[in-house]
């Protein structure tokens, strides 16, 4: 029964330096690339890898064990005279240069494919030297190995030896030559982890991923956690157009190694065409390639991730740098037709934004009546018979982006609001609000974050006269640190000015500021079609009137959920408003004012339904319940509001 260990399980004092090299050498050729989502996009995966796979096999007992380092011993002769030999031949050309090394031998970022060099390279005459010490090293250590092996242990496996000759074979890059020693080694051993791994790269180098994946698969399935094999199999899975395999090997693997060479490419990639942009930024950034082609690509791709969430700028400026990698490559002319669209769809996005919403409601509550209290006679005179209406309602926004330079956009907005209670017409609204907003976007990290400054202008009618004018100013920002995570942090000063009717004690003026500190935090599912918000937000209330000062918090819980049929959403949003009210209360009780600071508890539910009708038109019921509890009776009371309206949106 075999037993598997690591891998990269060290080797006895028989490895020779040149036998490392010689299996970790081989490499294979560049792939053309598929048809992609941006036609020039997607490029087929080299058949590269980055760690070689081990023997992992404990093949009898300790007395094997030793004939397979004597072997080593006996393989690593072989193979330090033909590694001699490639290095000979390698000075010959100007372009020669070293066996790579796994990325495990070099810091992350200088690891390459193999087959490659390290960036450190050496000068000519230091590679003659290294060659002269690599043959000489590699036959003092196998002739000391046989000096001291048993003559009894010194068999090697036949397996080890068809795939040591396999490898050779596919650094010269023969490669029916190379299949045809795993294939041996496989007919010995049909668990060789090495065999089926290297013959999975063979077929990779042929251009043949459809037979590579089952070898790959069964390497896989016998060492599950070797991140070459894993690696090497996603690659053959995207060679194949399944992507869906693919992403899920590959995903694993950026998980434990996200550095390995030309990885993130891929793994950005196969986020992107699913439509996840910033899981594919993040990718990109964190990816790492000594390949220029992938190193264009990932710009590329940058590039078309940054624009699908908006940020054209920074995307055209990522398209602009893939120009700079390789100005004579194929993507050169898409990517600088691009690189302009890009701009141009900056200039002729739409800058004016509209909505109009038409319906009517029906509000059990109109004027707020407090609910029945048996000892306050204050309650009994307050609540009027009428209290209850039929009405419509109509609102209306504008929007319009006047400035778009660079990050920055600048907005002018104004907002109409209105209803009509058709038995208590005293209290209708007229609102108007005007608002000035200054954007600016940018990239904390591969995060989106869009920094804002609003003032905004009230004017509020009750009744058909005024009741309200008030300015406020707010600083808010909105950072997205993923497709599943959005953060927004706002502080909002507000003056109010109120307009009093008749003669009003001191105390009862409402005229004052409102200080607010919120945070809002989005959970994000399914691309935006289903939500869960939770929040909080710290206001104090700086009023004139000793009876309105208060110190308030308000936590605020949300959810939408998008239904499978015709995209109907459910929306779901509750908040409550603690106030605590910093003065004693100068009118209630009525038995005893002057005594209690008032408390109020402030639950509000909304419930709304959405159905989009097409072009741009949205059939909503809304329900609005409102319970406000009070340790003070007069503020105690229930309110709720049924609405069924029309919008449109352009």
């Amino acid at each position: 029964m075999q037993s598997r260990r690591p891998l990269d399980h060290g080797r006895g004092p028989g490895d020779a330096r040149s036998l490392r090299l010689a299996w970790e050498r081989a490499r294979a050729p560049e792939r053309h690339p598929p048809g992609g989502r941006a036609g020039a996009g997607a490029r087929a995966p080299d058949a590269r890898y980055s760690a070689r796979p081990g023997a992992a096999r404990n093949r009898g007992g300790a007395h094997r064990g030793h004939g397979v380092a004597a072997a080593r011993g006996l393989r690593s002769i072989r193979a330090a005279v033909r590694a001699a030999g490639a290095r000979e031949r390698a000075l010959e050309r100007e372009s020669g240069s070293p066996a790579a090394r796994r990325p495990s031998q070099h810091r992350a970022h200088q690891a390459g494919r193999l087959g490659h060099p390290p960036p450190d390279r050496r000068r000519r005459a230091e590679r003659i030297a290294v060659t002269g010490r690599g043959l000489a090293a590699g036959l003092l250590a196998s002739i000391a190995v046989l000096a001291t092996a048993d003559v009894a242990w010194c068999q090697p496996s036949e397996a080890d030896v068809f795939v040591a000759e396999g490898i050779l074979a596919l650094e010269d890059k023969k490669y029916d030559e190379a299949l045809e020693g795993f294939r041996r080694a496989l007919q010995r051993e049909p668990g060789h982890v090495e065999a089926l791994y290297y013959a999975g790269v063979a077929l990779m180098a042929q251009n043949k991923a459809a037979e590579a994946a089952p070898l790959l698969e069964r390497a896989r399935r016998i060492s599950p956690e070797e991140m070459a094999v894993a690696y090497q199999l996603g690659l053959a899975y995207f060679s194949l157009n399944r992507y869906d395999e693919a992403q899920v090997v590959l995903e694993h693997v950026f998980r434990r190694d996200p550095g390995l060479d030309s990885l993130g490419y891929y793994v950005g990639y196969l986020r992107y065409r699913k439509g996840d942009h910033q899981g594919a930024l993040q990718a990109f950034r964190a990816g790492r390639t000594t390949d220029p082609n992938i190193a264009q690509l990932t710009r590329f791709y940058t590039g078309l991730a940054l624009n699908a969430m908006g940020m054209s700028r920074q995307a055209a400026a990522e398209v602009e740098q893939a120009l700079r990698l390789q100005p004579a490559s194929p993507l050169a002319g898409p990517a600088e037709r691009l690189r302009q669209s890009f701009a141009e769809s900056r200039d002729a996005e739409r800058r004016l934004h509209a909505s109009l919403r038409l319906g009517g409601f029906f509000d059990d509550n109109v004027n707020a009546r407090p609910s029945a209290h048996p000892s306050s006679d204050t309650v009994n005179a307050l609540r009027r018979p009428e209290n209850q209406s039929w009405g419509e309602l109509a609102s209306l926004r504008l929007e319009y982006d006047w400035l778009k330079t660079g990050p920055w956009t600048s907005t002018v907005g104004y907002s109409f609001f209105t209803t009509y209670n058709n038995r208590l017409p005293s209290f209708n609204i007229i609102d108007h609000l005007g608002t000035v907003t200054v954007s600016r976007q940018d990239l904390l990290g591969s995060m989106p974050l869009i920094s804002s400054v609003q003032y905004a202008y009230e004017y509020l009618m009750l009744g058909g006269t005024e009741l309200l004018q008030r300015h406020a100013a707010s600083i808010y920002s909105t950072l997205v640190e993923g497709p599943h995570n959005l953060t927004n942090v706002i502080f909002k000063a507000e003056v109010r000015n109120f307009v009093e009717k008749g003669q009003v004690d001191s105390e009862q003026f409402q005229d004052g500021n409102n200080y607010m500190l919120g945070l809002l935090h989005v959970f994000r599912f399914a691309q935006d079609r289903h939500l869960l918000k939770l929040g909080h937000q710290f206001d104090y209330e700086s009023a004139q009137g000793s009876n309105f000062a208060y110190l308030g918090n308000r936590f605020i819980v949300g959810a939408q959920y998008t239904l499978p049929w015709y995209n109907v959403r459910l929306i779901y949003d509750f908040s409550l408003h603690r106030r605590n009210y910093l003065n004693k209360n100068t009118l209630f009780p009525e038995d005893d004012p002057g005594t209690r600071k008032r408390q109020d508890d402030e639950y509000t539910h909304l419930l709304r339904v959405e159905v989009p009708v097409g072009g741009g038109f949205t059939v909503g019921a809304d329900y609005q319940g409102t319970n406000q509890r009070s340790n003070l009776a007069p503020y105690t009371y229930t309110r709720s509001i049924y609405t069924l309206s029309v919008s449109y949106t352009y």
